[in-house]
């Protein structure tokens, strides 16, 4: 099978390459793949430089997430069977074309999703559900501000809150980006994400500021969001796209009303089980409905792999990018 393997930690993904490995079987309890789509994150492009938590021993094959067929199952597997079409993520091992997953791992494709959409959306839906529902538990008609609305994650978030009821104001650094989210998502205002985004802010909410603002950004962006919060909002702490992991003096969220929320969705469900499988079936509910619907910027051929990568690292990137192995 063709797979696109790390074999060196390197600078500019220097360790990596396509290469023709054996088919793997399937263990106990576990489930092999045909995958039809791989979905590009960042954490795929920190791991091959060794700038990630998690280290996987090398030789590895790069993707979390991913959609196929099921191929074949392994002992104790009743769950699955051959030709299923599913969802799924794992650590590593989805830019393949086969791949092995523990069969709780999987989830049935929303039929109204194509291959790419469906690997698409996981991670990116899931991070937005958790931080805007279990984080900051948006009620209809509030204002959210989102940061980062044109890259996965962000998107998620603006395609989320609008399904929620809320009023969206999507943030985001090129003209180009902020017309594509606009026709995308119609959310209710589209600003520059650049220094002087509050006063914008707190003249779309009639000065009394965004109930709730989803930074994956952080640095300059978070604090100047602490400046456009409304009282009582929830700060919400996705990631430090910017490179700087800011820090906020605890007079001004006692003096605003405001909280500071971290959110990892990986790590609340495996704190809360029960909750993260209830956040799981929100999410492909939603999908399945038709409520949310999940945007692919690019589908390119694993063998173009390097172009997937340099499209998320020069940040031009609507959404997200899928590989088909």
């Amino acid at each position: 099978m063709r797979a696109l393997q790390v074999r060196e930690l390197l600078p500019d993904h220097g360790g990596c390459e396509v290469v023709d490995l054996p088919t793997p079987e399937p263990g106990v309890g576990e489930v092999r793949v045909r995958v039809r789509a791989a979905s590009i994150n960042f954490p795929d492009l920190l791991m091959t430089r060794g700038a990630y938590q998690l280290k996987p021993d090398l030789p590895f094959v790069s993707g979390l997430e991913f959609a196929g067929e099921v191929d074949a199952v392994g002992e104790g597997v009743t769950a699955w069977r051959v030709g299923d079409a599913v969802v799924g993520g794992n650590r590593f091992g989805a830019m393949a074309e086969y791949c092995i997953a523990p069969s709780g791992m999987l989830r049935r494709k929303p039929d109204r999703l194509s291959w790419q959409e469906a690997a698409a959306y996981p991670v990116a839906y899931l991070t937005a559900y958790v931080a805007l529902v279990r984080g900051a538990r948006i009620e209809p008609g509030e204002w959210v501000l989102v940061h980062g609305a044109a890259g996965g994650v962000g998107l998620a978030a603006v395609d989320l809150a609008k399904a929620l009821g809320a009023r969206v104001i999507a943030a985001a650094s090129s003209v180009d980006k902020r017309d594509e989210i606009a026709r995308l998502y119609a959310p209710d205002a589209v600003i520059d994400g650049a220094p002087g985004f509050r006063e914008t802010v707190k003249d779309l909410t009639g000065g009394s500021g965004a109930d709730a603002i989803f930074d994956p950004v952080g640095g300059d962006v978070f604090d100047e969001s602490t400046r456009c919060i409304a009282f009582g909002g929830r700060l919400l702490v996705i990631g430090f796209a910017s490179g700087r992991i800011p820090e906020v003096s605890v007079n001004m969220p006692l003096i605003k009303g405001f909280s500071v929320v971290g959110v990892r969705a990986g790590e609340y469900g495996r704190r809360f089980p029960g909750r993260g499988a209830e956040n799981i079936a929100a999410i492909d509910a939603l999908a399945a409905a038709g409520t949310i619907r999940p945007h692919v910027h690019a589908a390119l051929d694993l063998a173009d792999w390097r172009e997937g990568f340099a499209m998320l690292e020069r940040r031009e990137v609507v959404g997200k990018v899928v590989l088909k192995p």
